[in-house]
């Protein structure tokens, strides 16, 4: 599968696609952006039913470091995406995909940052459970997070032009 050596992170992330493929999880599909790089996958994730996501199709890499699992990797929306915790570049912030160890900002515990127990599952399903709850305390998106809070109507609509647009894209 990939030509780079078989190191710890190659293996155990082998490991994690033909799980994935032998039993697929609701909600996304992944796999890799190119068959010789283990270390960036491609994943689409279903907008979660019940949110303002609900019947969107929404595309973003992960990139995985060369010493995963060890640290984490970075999530990024190739997607149009309009969140409190979505930079406007795509890149997903939640604390999971933070570094281990204290937060050099003081707003997270140690224990809510990155573990190296995470899977590529449990990044996933935690990127759709921010769909599901933004956290406008802490934005990567200051204007989404603003939005909103305070104007959720519009709001609502830049959401619902990102989940028409995904559906264009199929």
């Amino acid at each position: 599968m990939a030509t780079q050596p078989a190191s710890q992170a190659s293996l155990l992330l082998q490991k994690q696609l033909k799980d994935l493929c032998k039993h697929p999880v609701d909600g996304f599909s992944a796999g890799l952006v190119v068959e010789e790089n283990i270390f960036e996958w491609s994943v689409t994730i279903i907008g979660p039913p019940d949110t303002l996501y609900e019947g969107g199709f929404f595309n973003a890499v992960m990139s995985f470091p060369e010493d995963y699992p060890n640290n984490p990797p970075t999530v990024r929306f190739t997607s149009e995406m309009w969140h409190p915790n979505v930079y406007p570049d795509g890149k997903v912030c939640i604390s999971i995909l933070h570094p281990p160890g204290d937060d050099p900002n003081g707003y997270e515990l140690a224990t809510e940052r990155w573990n190296p127990v995470h899977t590529v599952e449990s990044i996933v399903l935690s990127v759709i459970s921010m769909l599901s709850s933004p956290n406008d305390e802490s934005p990567a998106n200051v204007e989404a997070a603003k939005e909103w809070r305070d104007n959720r109507d519009e709001f609502k609509k830049k959401v619902g032009r990102n989940v028409r647009k995904s559906q264009e894209m199929l």
